[in-house]
């Protein structure tokens, strides 16, 4: 719901709380506080940072006031102070993650750590780090407070239609042009003799883990093929209610206790091991690692080829695109579809031409409506290879929106209104509940929410 990105947020944090512990030692005046929310202070020089980072991220700041920035500065304050009062816990791997992309950030615009360190008048990394850390648990529980408060919120078929017909017709959304895509995918077979090397040096490593007391990070480190986890030793943080893993995956994670290994299993991603580090409630924390088997060059000819076979009997009316794709595709996901792919942003199968994945855009660039393309290789970032065929099978002009064309967009339109409307009853309930005092020279400001309690 921020019109600006997460790592804004972070870094105007950090200048926050940079500035707050530094202030211990030689007492803030009163007046280079803009605001106090809860446990949390507010600087007057929050502010003019957060302004100078959002020049330096390209942002226009000409229509961005100092209310407005101090607005969301409040608003995030009381989200962290809330979750803090009910408990809401982050991992600290998951914050120290962040914290690395933090940094990585700050060097990529300084050009080296050292420069770093000197700009932000940091005496070393490590207390550079700590305050990182701070700064990025805050944003965090920020975070889990927002999703919380409309983690059960949904909307019935009678408040999308009420919702749609409340809008008045010169107002309806204006909706970009669209296309449904297809796909059918081959997967070259995995000799076993490959399989089973695999299989034997995940076996291996598992033992060393549990026999010989190796890490198991390391393993992952060294090891594995996930470039998302190999950095942090293939950790993972599982939510039983958000299952952001593949199924294989989070059977194997569910079914162990802290500390057990699984056996080798296999996923579309590859072969794995996972172990569990800790289990806290409802979220557990794993490791894992992931191999993926080499697939020699005959296999992936065989691949392109029989994606050629198929294609050619699409094209001579044997079979149609959607029952070849029932038929022969492996891609587990959109078979059952007939191939059409599914937006993962909106849950339609319609993705906006402007919005489309650039892979995908480069691939049916050029295709006519109804055109099959040439097998197309493609390779995850994984290192899994697999050959496609895609074609486009609908397309949707702009047009105004239209409730029975474009209800699951609509659907979603309404659900966030109402996501809006119990953000803004919280807001509401918790501002008039919570400590918050605004300073003089702040007070004039036309706040969206009620800070000043008139």
């Amino acid at each position: 719901m921020n019109k600006y990105s997460p790592l804004f947020f972070v870094l105007v944090g950090f200048f926050s709380f940079a500035q707050s512990q530094d202030s211990a030692k030689t007492r803030l005046k009163i007046d280079g506080v803009s605001a106090v929310v809860g446990d949390y202070v507010i600087l007057d020089s929050d502010i003019d940072k957060a302004y100078i980072d959002l020049e330096s991220q390209g942002v226009s700041t000409t229509d961005i006031t100092r209310c407005s920035l101090l607005g969301k500065l409040m608003e995030d304050k009381l989200y962290a102070h809330h979750a803090e009062q009910d408990s809401i816990e982050v991992s600290n791997d998951d914050v120290n993650n962040y914290v690395e992309q933090t940094i990585d950030y700050f060097v990529q615009q300084l050009g080296g750590l050292d420069k770093v360190l000197e700009f932000y008048k940091k005496k070393d990394e490590q207390s550079f780090r700590n305050e990182l850390f701070e700064v990025n648990r805050i944003q965090q529980l920020s975070q889990r407070m927002q999703s919380k408060i409309v983690e059960d919120i949904e909307v019935t078929p009678d408040e999308v239609k009420a919702f749609f017909n409340a809008i008045p017709k010169e107002d309806l959304p204006i909706f970009g042009s669209e296309l449904e895509v297809a796909q059918i995918v081959v997967e070259p077979n995995v000799s076993p003799d490959e399989e089973k090397r695999i299989i034997e040096q995940l076996e291996t490593m598992r033992n060393d883990v549990l026999e010989n007391g190796s890490s198991f990070a390391s393993k992952a480190i060294l090891y594995s093929q996930d470039p998302g986890s190999r950095s942090r030793g293939g950790r993972y943080t599982l939510d039983r209610k958000r299952p952001q893993m593949v199924k294989e995956f989070r059977e194997q994670a569910y079914r162990l206790q802290e500390g057990e290994i699984s056996q080798p299993f296999k996923s579309d991603f590859g072969w794995h091991i996972v172990t569990v580090d800790k289990i806290r409630g409802r979220q557990i924390d794993v490791r894992h690692v992931l191999l993926t088997p080499t697939v020699s060059n005959a296999a992936l000819g065989d691949a392109q080829n029989e994606l050629k076979l198929i294609r050619k009997r699409i094209e001579d009316g044997e079979i149609t695109f959607a029952d070849a794709a029932r038929e022969f595709s492996d891609d587990q996901i959109t078979r059952a579809n007939g191939g059409v792919l599914i937006n993962p942003s909106t849950g339609d199968t319609r993705f906006e031409l402007t919005k489309l994945d650039p892979q995908l855009y480069n691939q049916i660039l050029k295709l006519e409506d109804n055109e099959i393309s040439i097998p197309i290789l493609e390779e995850d970032r994984s290192g899994n290879k697999k050959y496609k065929i895609v074609k486009v099978t609908n397309r949707f002009n702009e047009h105004v929106a239209d409730y029975a064309q474009d209800y699951v967009r609509i659907k979603d339109l309404a659900l966030k209104e109402k996501q809006l409307k119990t953000i803004e009853k919280w807001m509401t309930e918790k501002i008039s509940d919570t400590y918050v005092s605004v300073n003089r020279d702040s007070q004039a400001c036309d706040f969206a929410n009620n800070w000043l309690k008139k």
